[in-house]
């Protein structure tokens, strides 16, 4: 008999999801090793035209967590304020807001019995928290090293 140990996957403990359009979708899954240790698995989950769904994952684990998340704020920083300064990046979330109110109502609505509004479809799951940044970001801008074009083919240097 197989030894129930080998064929466990890791437990998830915790889970998020971020729904972002129609076919793409982002997971947030924290898992248990069998040594009580834990990582975050990041998955992107997009559907094709075919129905099939096509799945990206990354795993993080806890040595690099702060230099990730560092990472990306700084990322995301310098997007929003040297590439776009003038793009709305509260847009998406006034939308998820007013998309939340929509699907509150039709659901108060369906458990009063009441048929569901012509204008709205029958929503069939509820949305997915949108992700709020921290107010502040205390990240000096970085500049890039040295531009792709002149970068040499570091594939090698790769440790995965």
């Amino acid at each position: 008999m197989e030894n129930e140990s080998y064929s466990k996957k890791p437990e998830v403990v915790y889970s998020q999801k971020v729904r972002a359009g129609k076919r793409r979708t982002y997971f947030f899954d924290v898992k248990r090793t069998k040594g009580e240790d834990y990582f975050l698995t990041l998955t992107e989950s997009t559907k094709k035209m075919s129905g099939d769904y096509e799945r990206h994952k990354i795993f993080l684990y806890k040595e690099d967590f702060n230099r990730f998340v560092q990472t990306l704020e700084e990322t995301v920083h310098y997007i929003k304020t040297q590439l776009m300064p003038q793009y709305d990046y509260d847009e998406f979330a006034r939308r998820q807001d007013e998309y939340e109110a929509r699907y509150a109502e039709e659901k108060a609505r369906i458990a009063n019995g009441e048929a569901p509004t012509e204008q709205q479809p029958t929503l069939s799951t509820p949305p997915a928290t949108p992700f709020t940044p921290p107010a502040t970001f205390n990240v000096e801008r970085v500049e890039p090293k040295e531009s792709p074009a002149k970068k040499k083919d570091d594939d090698d240097d790769m440790s995965w």
